[in-house]
């Protein structure tokens, strides 16, 4: 079973979480609801998650059928529920950005992969009702 430890550093929100590595993510509740800008929003920590969970996936993918990726990035946007609370992901785009010796139909198969059966964060948002989408962009190794 995993585990996070979260403590209290700053002000009334301002939490670090720490795995049992000893891993750390700073998080904070937003100004108007009496943060201080401390860290990460914990719902944009759950963005992040699914963006790592992905390009794990995706590299992984690539890397087994031999293609040279030299660099990634990814763009992961979210618009919630609006007046509702708890307020969930409603909408997930994101956008995968390869760089390198790629071929275009492999990186959008490995995304597909990765987006609809391997990523477990992937599918804990949909399974919320989370709309996810994707778009994939391949682009020269010199950038």
């Amino acid at each position: 079973m995993a585990t996070i430890e979260i403590s209290r550093l700053n002000g009334d929100f301002g939490f670090e979480a720490k795995d049992e590595q000893g891993h750390t993510i700073l998080m904070d509740s937003s100004p108007e609801s009496g943060g201080q800008n401390f860290g990460v929003r914990p719902m944009q920590v759950l963005l992040m998650g699914l963006g790592g969970c992905s390009g794990i996936d995706v590299i992984s993918i690539l890397k087994k059928q031999r293609q040279e990726v030299v660099d990634y990035k990814m763009v992961v946007k979210g618009e919630r529920e609006a007046g509702k609370e708890p307020s969930l992901w409603k909408e997930v785009e994101l956008e995968f950005h390869i760089y390198g010796d790629v071929d275009k139909d492999k990186a959008e198969r490995a995304v597909e992969l990765s987006v609809n059966k391997y990523c477990s964060v992937a599918a804990t948002l949909k399974f919320a009702g989370a709309d996810v989408k994707y778009e994939v962009f391949v682009h020269p190794a010199n950038k």
